[in-house]
């Protein structure tokens, strides 16, 4: 009855000992505190001195140290130590799913290889271990062990086994919420991920500034990746040199911002084709150039990624992120940030493209609205007109000139045909498909002569309400014309003369350098050498200028183009006007052939209208006694320089080219040798003039 009595009372401690084992699991979420309990409750019951749980992988087939209540032993293993177990006591625990009694745990340790030393002094002298088992499979084994050698009961086995199904029940609950858990925490990234590259596809597509574009995608990125700074650089257009578009360093010190960038070779440069992230560390950067790694240490900067991005033909620039952490970056965030820099990639090439269109769009544009403003204006003749031996000699002259890219100065009297000129030397050019573009300086005030000719920003003035282009830049690859270039004020010259020298120029109310490739062509009727003298022209820039002279001579130089030019005009004007000439009188012409033009060919072209006009039949009513009125009054036939210049061709001709000596030009003009030389220089006289 006793024995009765002792057992019932043994049975019910055992079962009271395992629902407070199932309370404790149910009420403990650590599996070490679990342990904890299951030690305390069930040492009482059952003989043991320390519990351990461990979980295997059945790929590397290792098992793992999970958690372990060590009781009155040494503390010293470690949690998370993993050791093989094959050809061991748990590999056939795992194999069978019975529990096994270990006598000698210390000749167990003796078949793990590698198994430290100082863990096999352990004072647990007996295990049992149980198999840690659920639906999913094998989990794990949990162990038993005493300090003394044991022998447990059939009940104690139960009890023990029961115990170690709450813990299998437990431990499957919680891998399964840690696999649920991990989902989510991984489906929360991937949604991040996702919802950053929706931001910077909105980026994209609300900012057409490229700058604006870096900025936005730059707090994006620092929103999803907890990064100390990052940075956008870009290839300037047509070169290798990187430049700093937009950094983001709120926690800056200042010295990150001061990174200079040198001009990269082709070398360095192929690398970032391959559109693969590039990651440093601590000791990477330390090995970079100190213009480099002096800042980013300044900044306590310990991982650097750079983020190539790459257009159609070759790489555009980079994205340069900073961490103070050493790995913050993973496998999958570098994915996503070559993504994101694909996208910004994408769409950079396009705001390129798109600005190289718009550029050349506003240019031509700008072209269109100059030459409609050119169709609308008059011109004095469509071609050159004459057969003469000093027009023949100026045409000579263009078609050697025409195929160079050099300055020209065309001189001549008002109304000669310099404008003619200097079209046919661009049309002879290689710049022939390239714009003309034409500037009378003595027909715009010279308040706003600068802002004609170099452009102004907008605000530069009062009334500047827009940018401009000025002739400057529409006359980029082709050709500008200076027509009476001795016009413009003295102030304005020495920026005129670095167009010739540097090719560079500043619009006006600007401090950015502006390059053009211009040819120029330079015209005038004044005699430069003159203002020079008189400190009203720059010498400087008259031998920048005067690098190929070519004299166009005035009509009564050429009196043989005449006839020629007449025809040519009442042809032109009749047709224009409607009315059927057919005849010129030869009274009329020789009139015209003796009269000197002042006026020179515009002259002419006028008299031969009014005619046109005065013309009621088929023979042109020329106004003869228009030109003998003129002789009559006039005083001057030509301006100054171009008598002189007369005077002194007729003298060499009349000398047969000698200059000093009896006989001799010098002699004949009363002037010494030297003066006669320097006026000579001074107009433009070579040796072919008066052979």
């Amino acid at each position: 009855m006793i024995a009765n009595d002792k057992s019932e009372l043994q049975h019910l401690t055992r079962y009271k000992a395992l629902l407070d084992v199932s309370t404790a699991i149910a009420l403990q979420p650590d599996l070490n505190q679990v342990l904890h309990s299951i030690s305390m409750l069930l040492s009482k019951v059952v003989p043991f001195d320390a519990i351990s749980l461990m979980l295997i992988d059945q790929e590397k087939q290792t098992a793992q140290l999970y958690a372990l209540e060590p009781g009155p032993i040494d503390d010293a293993t470690p949690l998370g130590m993993e050791i093989p177990f094959r050809n061991t006591a748990i590999a056939q625990v795992l194999e069978t799913q019975q529990p096994k009694f270990i006598s000698d745990p210390r000749a167990e340790m003796d078949k793990v290889p590698g198994f430290p030393e100082d863990l096999k002094q352990t004072e647990i002298q007996s295990l049992y271990v149980f198999p840690v088992s659920s639906s999913r499979g094998s989990l794990g084994v949990m162990s038993f062990g005493s300090t003394t050698r044991q022998t447990y009961s059939a009940a104690d086995l139960e009890l023990m086994g029961a115990v170690v199904a709450h813990v299998s029940a437990m431990l499957e609950g919680a891998l399964a919420l840690e696999s649920a858990e991990s989902y989510r925490v991984e489906l929360e990234r991937e949604r991040d991920r996702l919802n950053l590259l929706l931001e910077i596809n909105n980026h994209i597509v609300n900012y057409l500034d490229v700058n604006e574009l870096f900025r936005a995608a730059s707090a994006s990125i620092r929103e999803f990746i907890n990064i100390a700074f990052s940075g956008f650089w870009l290839f300037e257009e047509g070169s290798n040199q990187l430049q700093c578009v937009t950094l983001d360093f709120p926690g800056s010190q200042g010295a990150i911002e001061h990174i200079p960038v040198p001009q990269l070779s082709e070398k360095e440069i192929a690398p970032w084709s391959m559109r693969v992230p590039t990651v440093l560390h601590s000791r990477e950067i330390e090995k970079l150039p100190a213009f480099i790694s002096r800042p980013l240490r300044a900044e306590s900067i310990a991982c650097i990624v750079c983020v190539p991005l790459i257009g159609s033909s070759r790489p555009l620039g980079m994205i340069l992120l900073g961490s103070k952490e050493e790995d913050i970056l993973g496998r999958m965030d570098l994915e996503l940030l070559l993504q994101v820099g694909n996208q910004i990639s994408l769409a950079l090439e396009n705001a390129v493209a798109y600005r190289r269109l718009n550029r050349s769009h506003r240019r031509l544009e700008d072209e269109r609205l100059y030459l409609e403003s050119e169709l609308q204006s008059e011109y004095n003749f469509e071609d050159i007109i004459g057969s003469s031996g000093a027009l023949k000699k100026v045409l000579e002259q263009v078609s050697i000139v025409a195929p160079t890219d050099a300055t020209v100065l065309i001189i001549g009297e008002t109304g000669t045909g310099k404008e003619l000129i200097a079209r046919a030397i661009h049309n002879h050019s290689a710049r022939h498909d390239r714009t003309f573009v034409r500037m009378n300086c003595a027909t715009i005030p010279q308040g706003l002569l600068e802002s004609e000719l170099f452009g102004h920003e907008k605000g530069a003035f009062t009334g500047a309400l827009t940018q401009k282009r000025g002739r400057l830049e529409l006359a980029n690859e082709g050709t500008l014309f200076l027509d009476e270039v001795g016009d413009i004020d003295l102030s304005l010259q020495p920026k005129l003369l670095r167009v010739l020298q540097e090719r560079e120029f500043e619009r006006l109310g600007s401090n950015c350098t502006t390059k053009v490739d211009v040819r120029l062509l330079a015209a005038t009727n004044r005699n430069l050498m003159e203002m020079i003298g008189e400190g009203k022209f720059r010498e400087d820039l008259y031998y920048r200028l005067n690098v190929f002279p070519i004299h166009i001579p005035p009509l009564r130089e050429r009196k043989e183009d005449i006839p020629l030019l007449v025809h040519y005009f009442v042809d032109q004007l009749s047709r224009k006007m409607r009315k059927n000439i057919r005849m010129v009188p030869r009274g009329a012409l020789e009139a015209m052939m003796n009269w000197s033009w002042p006026g020179n060919v515009r002259e002419l072209q006028n008299f031969i209208e009014r005619s046109v006009i005065l013309t009621r039949g088929e023979t042109l009513a020329a106004p003869i006694a228009e030109l003998r009125k003129h002789e009559k009054n006039a005083v001057k036939i030509a301006p100054l320089p171009a008598t002189d210049r007369d005077a002194i061709l007729e003298a060499l001709r009349a000398s047969r080219g000698r200059m000093a000596g009896a006989g001799g030009a010098a002699e004949r003009l009363g002037l010494k040798r030297t003066t006669l030389l320097k006026r000579m220089a001074r107009l433009n006289i070579s040796r072919q003039d008066f052979n």
